[in-house]
């Protein structure tokens, strides 16, 4: 509980930090109630893996290709109206998901993936470009942990509350509640009174522009990535672990095929996954630390954690064996997502800070997005295991060549401690 201490803390004596905490845990609750009431459904409309993998390749390819747009808006537009709209909007779109009966009305659940996908790809980002002007300074590291394991806590919580939900109140209760998420997030972000965004220096000094179009927003990205070796690797650290993200979809294929266990069994894996990202922010925390050291190697193991756990997944007797070995992927995804979003915000200026994470996520969800094509491919044409065992290979190699691409970052790293060192002594 001592541990626990500073979390609880910061949450008592900081409003705004807890109203956008309590929204994105309200909000992360109902996508995952609706996204395991998806895939069951596209899975029992079509029978096809690659059918179903569909659903994540709209919420992440659609995130991604709004991304640019949104990095512009979270740069030059109030912050906390921006959210709140994006939230509003969800709800009716979230609704339409009651209409889908059949397998011809599977476009209206594939319209409103891509729409709430749109609307994600505003919130997401605005809120980690915020998140530094609602705390103090000292307070990033915690809130960041916080803020990571609300993802967690939400896909283990909704993840298995959404599987009961929709085996006995019926898909459509699963919708309701989500798109009731929306709304209630939306409310809590209306109450926060501190600004979103610092004021802007008057327009003649030399600072990014804010109304820069979205492709002048990518060159200042780059831009802002050639600084150093550091920044460049930050950027890439959640695209790196994106490349084998269509493992995922696999936990709905073993939940509902190999295992037999239906929507409960996709909501259970879904649910020792969002465990795993809950407690994985704050063991990197307690174990690597948030110095740029800390974070090159909490970022380093964690590919391991993940290509070990994933490796011997297909291996599981059982579906709880299974799910504890997902449990342990996602401590590792859970470390490496908090670790590289602190390290780019602590790095990145306020007024391009909403272009910088709306980069880091566009890039991370094509990743994903195009690996999760290839999961549902090659579940159509592979067993099960092996097609998990592909995409734990893609992630090795592309753990390893980050692990390459990063290492000057951390002999720059070494050189400055030693000298530090030299000079202490």
């Amino acid at each position: 509980m001592k541990r626990l201490s500073p979390y609880i803390a910061l949450l008592r004596r900081n409003s705004a930090f807890r109203r956008l905490y309590l929204a994105q845990l309200i909000s992360f609750a109902g996508d995952w109630f609706a996204t395991v009431a998806l895939l069951g459904l596209v899975l029992e409309l079509t029978g096809s893996a690659a059918a179903a993998s569909l659903v994540i390749v709209l919420q992440t390819g659609g995130f991604a290709l709004a991304s640019p747009i949104a990095g512009v808006l979270a740069d030059r537009l109030d912050r906390r109206r921006l959210m709140v709209v994006a939230d509003f909007a969800r709800v009716p779109v979230a609704l339409a998901l009651v209409l889908v009966r059949s397998p011809e009305t599977l476009w209206i659940c594939f319209l409103a993936i891509t729409l709430m996908a749109i609307g994600a790809a505003v919130f997401e980002p605005t809120s980690s470009a915020a998140l530094p002007n609602l705390v103090e300074e000292e307070e990033l590291g915690d809130a960041n942990v916080l803020l990571g394991s609300a993802w967690g806590v939400m896909l283990a919580v909704g993840a298995g509350l959404g599987g009961l939900v929709a085996a006995t109140l019926g898909r459509d209760a699963a919708f309701a509640i989500n798109a009731a998420s929306f709304a209630l997030s939306g409310l809590l972000i209306v109450g926060i009174k501190r600004p979103f965004q610092k004021v802007r220096a008057p327009s003649g000094e030399d600072r990014p522009r804010a109304s820069a179009s979205p492709l002048e927003a990518l060159a200042i990205v780059l831009r802002f990535a050639r600084q150093s070796r550091m920044l460049a690797a930050l950027l890439l650290s959640k695209t790196m672990f994106g490349v084998g993200t269509g493992v995922v979809l696999m936990l709905a294929v073993f939940g509902r095929d190999v295992f037999h266990a239906g929507d409960v069994g996709i909501g259970l894996l879904y649910a020792a996954r969002g465990l795993g990202a809950l407690i994985g922010p704050f063991g990197a925390r307690a174990i690597v630390g948030t110095d740029d050291r800390g974070i090159l190697r909490g970022i380093a193991g964690s590919v391991i954690v993940v290509a070990i756990a994933y490796g011997l997944f297909p291996l599981a007797p059982s579906i709880w064996i299974a799910a504890l070995l997902v449990f342990v992927a996602h401590l590792g995804g859970g470390a490496q997502w908090m670790l590289s979003t602190y390290g780019l915000q602590r790095a990145a200026p306020d007024e391009i800070r909403g272009r910088i994470f709306s980069f880091d996520y566009g890039l991370v969800t094509l990743t994903i997005a195009v690996s999760t094509v290839f999961a549902g491919i090659l579940s159509e044409s592979l067993a099960p295991a092996v097609a998990v065992w592909t995409m734990v290979t893609l992630i090795a190699i592309a753990g390893l060549a980050w692990v390459w691409f990063s290492a000057p970052a951390r002999r720059q790293i070494a050189r400055v401690g030693e000298i530090s060192g030299e000079e202490a002594g």
